[in-house]
């Protein structure tokens, strides 16, 4: 058996990074290859195995995460009546309830180590890294490999779009029989997966193999094409059983102050499309490139964190971060009491590049009040204030500039795409938040028509997507059968989703 005390007496450990100047040279995965497997037996020991796992319901996969744990777990015995770890028994445990583990073990803020027990007054288990280990064991064992189904049933499914939520999905509904089609407007499929994450967070190999193992198990590809637009949604109602839109929520926020049409100012995900898109060589060079510019990035989130680790990549004169928001606390704050997910201060990996490189700083508690213009006409600083502790509006005086020819806005997402042929033909309804409205079942109020990931809930994680994509195939499968025995998260209904 494993160390029962090892909660006690082994120390948090996380994956090895490459050092950052080294990082700053390419735009590979920033962990160092191999550092994985060596410490995660010994992580996953320090799981409790508690009778009430907060961690499985902190997830809304409802990953079965002190299952894997124990059979990764190294032994503390090293008797011969110990087999060891068994991680082909992990990998069946974690992929019976998550399609993509590749992409949440290295995506996803990991709400369940928030919960984890051990969060309470010390640190949590690395649920994240084990996860991630056992998800890329399972690939090079081939345990993971295309799972088609036995027999098709005649019944056909279309997928409007192609991220995870559509992924997901998409999978789950071709393993069940279904003759499963997915549309996808870009030029190649994966959705935000494709042109919105960078290579240094996931390499593009790992959504390829995923992608070909779609096609293996028998789901089909149109990609190129917007239903709406290239193929009328009547079409689809018509040729298909049953319909899933799952077109995310790409409507960029935007920021009504002065200058905003400037040309240098632009939105965080026009700069990374097109940055990935030199990735996959479709062009040189980015035509938003950073090179030699000084930039500023607007927004503290993830996206802001991915235009900077862009930025420094392409090698900026400087890159500087402006917050709207105070600093978080170091420690979860009273008001987030455990197990909830706190908002603590957290340095990406895009953060420690910036330091290394010395490249700018990160200004909280700054409301971005106005883009200058230089003489030709283009951008040429950013004007700030400091933000009000309460209202978060501008203080009077507290004005400056910041030279810039390069402003990204990384303010989130609105909802989905306003696309007026789509939402008519096929009778979808947009609720009072810009979301695509729906019943607790994802059902539309068109017959047939199913709508699922941030195009109903909104702006949310990889996790909740590839939940709500499992959720709405077990969905469309009782529609289609009046019956289905595909497995759902722990929190199936669209409603429990969106709290």
């Amino acid at each position: 058996m494993a160390d029962r005390m090892a909660f006690f007496t082994t120390p948090r450990a996380e994956r090895t990074r490459r050092d950052a100047r080294e990082r700053l040279g390419d735009r590979r995965e920033v962990y160092r290859p191999g550092s994985l497997l060596p410490m995660v037996g010994g992580q996953a020991g320090r799981c409790m195995d508690c009778g009430l796992p907060f961690c499985h319901n902190a997830c809304p996969l409802g990953n079965l995460v002190p299952e894997w744990n124990r059979l990764v777990a190294e032994s503390g015995t090293g008797g011969e009546a110990d087999a060891g770890p068994d991680w082909r028994a992990a990998a069946a445990r974690l992929l019976a309830t998550n399609n993509f583990p590749e992409f949440t073990g290295r995506l996803c803020p990991a709400p369940c180590e928030s919960a984890c027990v051990l969060a309470i007054d010390g640190a949590a288990v690395t649920i994240k890294n084990v996860e991630l280990a056992i998800a890329d064991r399972a690939w090079e064992a081939g345990w993971d490999g295309p799972r088609p189904p036995e027999r098709a049933d005649g019944r056909r499914v279309a997928v409007i779009g192609s991220g995870p939520a559509g992924l997901a999905a998409a999978q789950q509904l071709t393993r069940a029989g279904h003759a499963t089609t997915v549309y996808e407007r870009a030029d190649r499929a994966g959705g935000l997966l494709r042109y919105g994450i960078p290579p240094f967070r996931l390499e593009k190999h790992r959504l390829e193999r995923r992608l070909d193992q779609l096609r293996a198990e028998g789901a089909a590809f149109r990609t190129g094409v917007w239903v709406g637009r290239d193929v009328p949604g009547e079409e689809l109602r018509a040729g298909y059983d049953a319909v899933v839109v799952a077109v995310g929520a790409t409507a960029c926020r935007d920021l009504p102050v002065p200058g905003q049409d400037l040309s240098g100012v632009h939105q965080a995900m026009e700069y990374l499309t097109w940055a990935n898109r030199v990735d996959e060589g479709d062009c040189p060079a980015s035509p938003l490139s950073a090179e030699g510019r000084h930039v500023v990035i607007v927004g503290g989130g993830d996206t802001a964190a991915d235009c900077l680790g862009t930025a420094l990549r392409q090698h900026a004169a400087s890159v500087t971060q402006l917050d709207i928001n105070p600093r978080p606390p170091q420690r979860r704050a009273s008001g987030q009491p455990w197990p909830v997910h706190p908002k603590v201060y957290r340095e990406t990996t895009s953060h420690e590049e910036s330091c290394a490189a010395e490249a700018g700083p990160r200004v909280f508690e700054a409301a971005t009040v106005g883009f200058e213009p230089g003489p030709d006409g283009r951008l040429a600083a950013v004007r700030f204030a400091e933000a009000g502790p309460v209202d978060r509006n501008p203080r009077a005086g507290t004005e400056r500039s910041l030279p810039a020819q390069l402003a990204l806005l990384a303010l989130g997402f609105t909802g989905p795409e306003p696309d007026r042929r789509l939402f008519a033909q096929l009778g979808l309804a947009t609720g009072p938040e810009g979301t695509l409205a729906r019943d607790d079942g994802f059902a539309t109020a068109t017959e047939g028509v199913f709508v699922a990931g941030d195009a109903g809930r909104g702006q949310s994680l990889i996790v909740w997507a590839i939940a709500e994509g499992r959720a709405v195939a077990a969905a469309v499968d009782r529609y289609l059968r009046g019956w289905t025995e595909l497995p759902e998260p722990i929190r199936a209904s669209a409603r429990a989703l969106t709290v």
